[in-house]
């Protein structure tokens, strides 16, 4: 069976997904605030590797750990509620982009695998 990576379309349906994402991402008031003075390319560039990555794409991710990368945000009052705005929005996308909702399911629980790390709290096991 194919990586995720495969399925989504590689290298190329990732550069897609990010670039599409980052638009609804910066237009979103939910969560826009928290991207004020981000360098844009860099960004998608460390997104691009980290998709690429989680989904069994090359490992060519060089940002920082979930936890160290995201700590800046929860002081400025990232929560929940963010990051589902952030899973919502790339399911939107890869919806637009034709992507099978199976998959889109197995983005969103990668996505939702770094939650605590992301938030900078203490997994709590169910």
């Amino acid at each position: 069976m194919d990586s995720l990576y495969k399925r989504l379309g590689g290298a190329p349906a990732i550069k897609a997904a990010v670039d599409a994402f980052y638009g609804k991402v910066l237009a979103d008031d939910r969560i826009r605030r928290f991207f004020d003075g981000v360098d844009m390319e860099r960004q998608r560039a460390k997104q691009r590797g980290f998709l690429t990555m989680v989904t069994g794409g090359p490992n060519g991710y060089t940002g920082k750990a979930m936890r160290e990368g995201h700590r800046h945000l929860v002081a400025q009052g990232l929560n929940d509620s963010h990051v589902d705005a952030v899973i919502e929005n790339l399911g939107e996308t890869l919806r637009e982009l034709g992507v099978s909702e199976a998959d889109i399911a197995e983005v969103a629980a990668l996505a939702n695998s770094v939650r605590d790390d992301v938030l900078d709290r203490e997994s709590v096991a169910v």
